[in-house]
């Protein structure tokens, strides 16, 4: 093969393995929102086979994952469930994205006390929103236990933010999520232990992905996945 020829294909498988490496580098950096769970749920168990508080180790993954992350990326943060004047109206846009952001984040799941009902669809609406997601890029990676319990349209919302934003993608991290206890449907439907956030549609129609977690190493990977960058050489 000529010389010319062999170093431009040379350059080709380059860039091939470049592109191919990276995987989730694609805009890794990004700004990015995390749409955290602080509704009651998170502190509940018994019943539900958790033997101690979602929050426990939601926290630790928090602690474990975000320094890193947050050393290449710009992390802004919703946390919805407490605080309202009523269930469904804890929705705090805690910060904007911002440099260095793990100490902010870390302090605010830490010193989190859950409560409220679960306002995700219009969390992840107010975190399109903070990124401006009609005319920039927008990353967001929903961390939730489970239901819409507000009313709220997850499904059409993502068709929304599939068709008017510039390029927005939802991550959906379904953590420890359960079927209905005591549905008519638990033994047609998802098994009562392995069920799918409905908020799922929310990352099929914008083309992120959907990963559920049940322990703490499964949900520091999930938040691995969907917000760091993965440089392989």
């Amino acid at each position: 093969m000529p010389r010319f020829c062999m170093r431009t294909f040379s350059l080709l498988l380059v860039s091939a393995f470049f592109a191919t490496s990276a995987g989730a580098t694609d805009n890794c950096a990004d700004d990015a929102m995390i749409v955290f769970d602080g509704s009651g749920s998170m502190a509940e168990m018994g019943f539900n086979d958790i033997n101690e508080p979602r929050i426990f180790e939601a926290r630790q993954a928090i602690s474990k994952t975000v320094p890193e992350i947050a050393e290449n990326r710009r992390l802004g943060l919703v946390i919805y469930g407490p605080k309202g004047v009523d269930e469904c109206s804890g929705l705090d846009v805690r910060f904007l994205p911002m440099a260095n952001a793990a100490k902010p984040v870390i302090d605010a799941v830490d010193n989190l006390e859950p409560g409220g009902s679960t306002p995700l669809t219009d969390a992840v609406k107010l975190a399109a929103d903070a990124l401006d997601y009609e005319n920039r890029p927008a990353a967001i990676v929903l961390v939730t236990d489970g239901k819409e319990t507000c009313g709220g349209q997850p499904c059409m919302l993502a068709t929304r933010l599939a068709n008017e934003g510039l390029d927005t993608t939802v991550h959906v991290i379904g953590f420890k999520v359960r079927g209905s206890f005591f549905s008519w449907d638990r033994d047609r439907d998802n098994d009562y232990n392995v069920s799918e956030s409905v908020a799922r549609c929310l990352a099929d129609r914008t083309g992120g992905t959907y990963t559920s977690a049940e322990t703490l190493d499964q949900l520091i990977a999930a938040l691995r996945d969907t917000l760091g960058c993965h440089f392989l050489f």
